[in-house]
């Protein structure tokens, strides 16, 4: 299978009740588990963890994040020259991001507060076994992404 990684664009409802978000595209026949990520400031980077076989869905609940992936090519010594797709994800949007197993990713907030769920196809246990992690300045210079 050769997916890239893409979106699925929801849209919002506002009415005098307040707001909704939604993204009904989104099938959670697959997912098996989430997270809610939010970083302690900043500067927190989280890079890059790879998975074979797992895939990913992003979605902003509040403030921003920049999100990185890179499709491994040698999951031994993936090449250091390999492309980083870089994507502005951002709660003024509802839309999630699907990275397909074979990448690695990496993120940081862009404000303070941010809030990301993440979204997986694999049960922890089977993550675990699929986890690859490298350098989080192996393809980026963390301190140029805001």
């Amino acid at each position: 299978m050769n997916q890239v990684p893409i979106f699925l664009n929801g849209g919002f409802h506002q009415d005098e009740r307040g707001i909704l978000k939604f993204v009904n595209d989104f099938d959670f026949e697959t997912v098996k588990r989430f997270y809610l990520v939010q970083n302690e400031s900043t500067n927190v980077v989280r890079a890059w963890q790879a998975h074979k076989y797992e895939s990913k869905y992003f979605y902003i609940v509040s403030g921003s994040f920049t999100i990185c992936v890179v499709k491994i090519d040698n999951w031994e010594k993936p090449s250091i020259d390999l492309p980083v797709q870089v994507f502005q994800l951002s709660d003024k949007e509802s839309k999630i991001l699907f990275v397909p197993c074979g990448y690695a990713n990496g993120f940081k907030a862009n404000q303070p507060n941010s809030k990301l769920i993440i979204f997986s196809d694999k049960s922890l246990d089977l993550s675990e076994k699929d986890n690859f992690r490298f350098d989080p300045n192996l393809w980026l210079d963390w301190s140029n992404i805001s």
